[in-house]
């Protein structure tokens, strides 16, 4: 036989070839990105030297150098020189450098952001598919074989919606987004600039703009208001949403030639309509969330209308219209000499005033560029959309089709996707509030003296029978508490609200801690005292009037009452509440009368404090696959149903993620196609948080980018996924790593004596709480208690935002690394162990976590975490809980490693490797800085002076950390 050693040594001499040549590769891609970041940094720093002097400047770099030197080459030398400075930096000098290392943040993410972009032009000039373009879905769907039409019909009763939420961790002004958007876009015009002279000419309003943001605080002075949080989400409507999705749209027309592609992609907000835990949320913060949504999409309309009417001065002496165009045209009171041959632009004048009569209706204010007086207002989106179509159909009749592709086409879209609401709002409660209203009303009204007394069976029935009743259950004249008025006043606003904006204004009610099948029936009633449930419950409970007396057509709700199973045990219960509520009397019935949806929503965060990561997302996945069958069953013996369309019950999940991997975030695409076989089929809703909604939408193309990614997945998931369940052994083995991984988990969060105060302590979660950085509590108190300091009482944000400011972030890997152990070894090790390796091969689902977990881990620093621990006092217990902590980490890198074959972190996903081995060394002094103030901060003495600039520089440098990890909570 030949000698194989040669081969051997070829081959082990080409390996470092190959590795060099990809490095050399790496940096000829990432040249541009290099460049930028320099750019910006050394722009930075002129306007630092300029308005903070050259001392200043000279102490910014050398406590980078200390730090880099610290993180890259493990210097203790450097550490203790680091400290040095630190510990000697005035307050004022202190605050100057964690603003410097904060906007390098900022700048960086934008830089990172054009790179982006840039090499996904690349990649399309070159002809290459990117994961999770429309392209290559659809070259992957037509290649499995389905067909333009089937496709379409599939987004004709799909729902896909991302849902924009405000909570307690967002760090953002919006004065500092709207001037980094102006950096971003000089940056990205620097590519195509001609010359030396231009390119000069650019960086100099780069340096402008750059301070500007030096000159720009951070942070707000005053806590934010929940106005101010529906401003926030509504200016990226103004960037991003109103003209990115009708484009997207347009793609998916381009790529079903012929297909009328129906709007299935929505928005939808919580922002004004979420009373969970935030007392700061009422009838009148929904009332004017709905009004500023209205607002924002009218003066859209209006000011494409106007647009129009510039672009569209087509005479009838050169080209011809359609009847139904000259009926448009002469309806409008637009009478002027100078347009008798314009019909179009008569057209759109007339078009342009009645809209302008509905903005004054619906948001009292006046409307702009007004040429005649106010019409008839619109009475739905639906009028103005049918006007609209007569202009588009003339154009495309008579040659025209080009002059409506660029504006009219997108505007007809819009219209189409977003009405007159802008955003579905979504109501949400918790089921305790409820319980308690109705408890009020039913004590009143002599009917049950003591509803909270009762039993869950005996509630039920009580419920039952007066959802079959008609009559109403307030008393005139009776006085009512505060709380039961202003919960009645929001069912009531919303009623009055589907009237004015349309029936997609609000269509969801989420029911926050759903542990039992009498908190869906509590929020039934309370829609049918206000009106939002039209007749009454079909008869069948025990004391329910007689069946005679039910009217013929069965009741329908207005609103879609969706649970939201938040713990582990509440996952659990999730399957035995829902099947218990299909089986009452009339509710079928009730739900397939109101539209035939049921969302169902499912809790991230909370279940992920409850039993740590791996159990989140495995209880999620079981809960998930386990609600499929059930509503398969459903729609089995509920077939023919009572609907005179014949529509079936439609199942559609909403994931509460967050934004960091401990809340269940993470991208997108890949957690779409992890999902349980069956589980999507074009129906899913999925929150977006925090910092994850800026750098996802903030840039008009990235954020096209991303909800192009959602329908990819969508469609994927729906059309390509396997629809047989993993293997039994998967299963079976991610059962057994889920019991020793919770264990593992509450054993140290739950049941470790002092773990509370080593949070307390190694994080800046009291601090986080005084921050100015939304409008709901960090802590969810339950009613009529005052809050704790108890683990169970935190918000799951704020949780997970503290652990990821001190670079532990342990919601997102701890109780792993144990589990994997435990599995192990429970049984032949080998064998195992290549389980869990095919399990990473061929299950998306455990996949998917584990690129998760790396990520995660590659984030962690635990250097700098231990630097966190130092602020803890008690020593035993600092070195107890931080001995724990860093032998599950190391659990959990040597069982990632075994499971995927990688020794290095990101080894698969060279992008955000890029990103860190760009940014931490500038991120890493601003945690150096946060551990110094919080020791300062905590030992001040009374009535020491300075304190509010203490404070300050604890929370720039929260603001500066969050940019850089770019996520919060």
């Amino acid at each position: 036989m030949p000698d194989p050693t040669p081969k051997r040594r070829a081959a082990a001499t080409r390996t470092p070839r190959r590795k060099a040549a990809s490095r050399a590769d790496a940096a000829l891609k990432n040249k541009p990105l290099v460049e930028d970041i320099r750019l910006l940094g050394r722009i930075l720093g002129d306007v630092i030297r300029e308005q903070e002097g050259a001392e200043a400047f000279e102490l910014i770099e050398r406590i980078r150098r200390l730090s880099v030197a610290y993180r890259l080459k493990d210097d203790t030398a450097a550490g203790r020189q680091l400290d040095g400075v630190l510990n000697h930096l005035s307050a004022d000098q202190t605050v100057t450098v964690i603003r410097a290392y904060s906007y390098f943040s900022h700048l960086a993410n934008i830089a990172e952001d054009r790179h982006h972009l840039r090499r996904r032009a690349a990649h399309r000039s070159q002809g290459h598919l990117q994961e999770g373009s429309l392209a290559l879905a659809f070259e992957r769907l037509h290649h499995a074989g389905h067909h333009g039409g089937e496709i379409a019909a599939l987004l004709g009763r799909s729902y896909v919606s991302p849902v924009l939420t405000a909570h307690p961790t967002e760090v953002q002004r919006k004065s500092i987004l709207d001037a980094e958007r102006a950096v971003a876009a000089l940056l990205a015009a620097r590519d195509a600039l001609p010359d030396a002279k231009a390119r000069a000419d650019n960086e100099a309003l780069l340096r402008t703009r750059v301070t500007q943001l030096w000159q720009t605080r951070l942070l707000r002075t005053f806590r934010l208001t929940v106005p101010d949080e529906i401003e926030n989400a509504l200016s990226y409507y103004q960037t991003t949403f109103l003209r990115e999705i009708p484009r997207l749209y347009r793609e998916l027309e381009r790529a079903l030639p012929g297909q009328a592609v129906a709007p299935f992609l929505r928005m939808g907000h919580w922002i004004g309509g979420d009373r969970d835990g935030n007392p700061n949320v009422g009838a009148d913060t929904l009332r004017l969330a709905l009004a500023r949504q209205s607002e924002t999409a009218l003066r859209f309309y209006l000011a494409e209308l106007h647009e129009l009417g510039a672009e569209l001065s087509i005479s009838t002496r050169l080209a011809r219209v359609t009847p139904e165009l000259e009926v448009l045209a002469e309806r409008s009171t637009d009478h002027s000499a100078h347009r008798a041959d314009e019909p179009y632009r008569r057209a759109l004048i007339g078009i342009y005033a009645r809209l302008a009569a509905t903005f004054v209706r619906l948001t009292g204010n006046e409307a702009p560029h007004l040429a005649v007086a106010p019409q008839q207002p619109y009475a739905s989106a639906d009028e103005l959309l049918a006007d609209l179509r007569v202009i588009e159909q003339s154009l495309v009749a008579h040659h025209g089709q080009a002059l409506a592709v660029v504006r009219l086409v997108p505007l007809v879209r819009a219209v189409q996707v977003f009405g007159f609401h802008l955003a579905t709002l979504d109501l949400r409660q918790n089921s305790e509030v409820h319980e308690a209203v109705v408890a009020e009303l039913l004590r009143v009204a002599r009917i049950e003296p003591d509803y909270a007394a009762l039993d869950e069976p005996a509630r039920r029935t009580r419920l039952l029978a007066l959802l079959a009743d008609a009559r109403s259950l307030r008393v005139r004249g009776a006085e009512y508490s505060a709380l039961t008025r202003s919960e009645l006043e929001i069912f009531e606003t919303a009623r009055a609200s589907l009237e004015r904006y349309g029936r997609q204004a609000i269509r969801h009610y989420i029911i926050s801690h759903t542990e039992q099948v009498s908190d869906l029936l509590e929020v039934l009633l309370l829609q049918k005292e206000c009106g939002l449930l039209s007749g009454v419950l079909a008869a069948g409970a025990a004391d329910a009037p007689d069946a005679s007396d039910a009217p013929d057509a069965p009741a329908r709700a207005a609103l879609i009452t969706v649970p939201l199973f938040e713990t582990i045990g509440d996952l659990r219960r999730s399957v035995p509440i829902m099947r218990e509520f299909y089986a009452l009397p009339g509710i079928a019935a009730l739900v397939v009368a109101s539209g035939a949806e049921q969302d169902v929503m499912l809790g991230y965060s909370d279940s992920n404090k409850d039993g740590g990561f791996f159990t989140s997302n495995w209880e999620l996945y079981r809960a998930e696959t386990a609600l499929v069958q059930l509503f398969a069953e459903l729609r089995r013996r509920h077939a023919g149903g009572s609907r005179a369309d014949g529509a079936q019950l439609t199942l559609r999940l909403f994931h509460g993620r967050g934004g960091t991997v401990g809340r269940g975030g993470g991208p997108s695409y890949q957690a779409i196609l992890a999902q349980p076989p069956g589980t999507v089929n074009g129906q899913i809703r999925l929150t977006e948080q925090g910092e994850v909604i800026g750098s996802k939408y903030a840039n008009a193309d990235i954020g096209r980018r991303n909800l192009e990614t959602l329908v990819a997945a969508t469609l994927e998931a729906t059309l390509l996924r396997p629809t047989q369940p993993a293997p039994q052994a998967f299963l079976d083995a991610a059962d057994e790593i889920s019991v020793a991984s919770m264990r593992a988990y509450r054993a140290l969060v739950y049941d470790t004596p002092g773990f509370v105060d080593y949070f307390y302590a190694a994080t800046p979660i009291r601090e986080i709480a005084g921050l100015n950085i939304g409008s709901r509590p960090a802590v969810r108190p339950k009613e009529g208690h005052a809050a704790t300091r108890a683990i169970e009482d935190l918000r799951a944000i704020p949780w997970s935002f503290s652990w990821g400011q001190c670079r532990m972030a342990l919601p997102g890997w701890y109780g792993f690394g144990s589990a994997i152990e435990s599995f192990l070894g429970a049984g032949d090790r080998a064998q195992r162990s290549a389980l869990l390796q095919r399990m990473h091969r061929q299950w998306p689902f455990f996949r998917t976590l584990l690129s998760n977990l790396d990520m995660v881990l590659a984030k962690t620093d635990l250097r700098i975490a231990a630097r966190y621990a130092g602020l803890v006092e008690d020593r035993a217990l600092r070195r107890r809980i931080d001995r724990r902590l860093r032998d599950e980490w190391q659990r959990a890198h040597d069982a990632l490693a075994l499971v995927t074959g990688q020794g290095e972190r990101l080894q698969s996903n060279p992008a955000l490797a890029r990103s860190i081995e760009h940014r931490f060394p500038y991120l890493d002094p601003l945690n150096h800085l946060q551990v110094e103030l919080l020791r300062r901060y905590r030992h001040r003495q009374a009535g020491e002076p300075g304190v509010e600039r203490l404070q300050s520089g604890i929370h720039l440098s929260i603001n500066g950390i969050a940019a850089g990890l770019r996520n919060t909570g």
